[in-house]
């Protein structure tokens, strides 16, 4: 009965809600210097393609002109089957809004991933969650065809409980309640 009570919800909320990517809400007054440090993902909405899977840890950087830029790592799995440990590494472009960022990422070997999406910082307390939010491609419609989202937690443990509703409001928010899978942090990374 209460799956019944969590879905009728969550069909409540996608009715009223705005899925336009141009109309998704930001971090107001966000401040990098305050989220620059180290960043577990707790949770993920994958996009198409490869990308990482678990023991994602990203480390952004206030470089000493301004500039923010990225370190990343995570367990990918190429060829089908070759788990391995990918470094990643991203430079932020600023926009008008100070939680836009243009994000120009690179693997460190030739064969990952690299591009040119945006990175959206939804909302952070800075000391202990953010929501990350990115839309490579939308639709005609204005909504979002291929988008990634990252749950961060400053702790590889999880989000604190009083961190969880709020984080689920900002899912629903960017239309993606129901869509994000669990990120397990392990020493696969750090044995590699």
């Amino acid at each position: 009965m209460l799956q019944y009570a969590v879905a009728l919800c969550l069909l409540a909320l996608s009715w009223g809600q705005d899925c336009q990517v141009a109309n998704i809400q930001v971090m107001q007054n966000f401040d990098k210097t305050r989220y620059a440090g180290t960043w577990y993902a707790v949770g993920k909405k994958d996009p198409e393609g490869l990308f990482l899977i678990d023991n994602i840890v990203a480390n952004f950087i206030i470089e000493e002109d301004g500039k923010m830029t990225a370190t990343a790592i995570g367990r990918v799995i190429i060829l089908n089957n070759w788990e391995m440990c990918a470094n990643m590494m991203a430079t932020f472009e600023e926009s008008l809004d100070p939680a836009k960022f243009k994000m120009t990422y690179s693997g460190v070997a030739s064969y990952l991933q690299s591009g040119n999406d945006e990175h959206w910082v939804i909302d952070t307390d800075y000391d202990n969650y953010a929501v990350h939010y990115s839309c490579r491609e939308v639709f005609s419609n204005g909504t979002c065809k291929d988008s990634y989202s990252f749950i961060f937690s400053r702790q590889p443990t999880g989000l604190r409980t009083e961190d969880k509703p709020v984080v689920l409001q900002k899912k629903g928010e960017i239309c993606l309640v129901g869509n994000y899978r669990p990120v397990a942090h392990t020493d696969f990374c750090n044995s590699s």
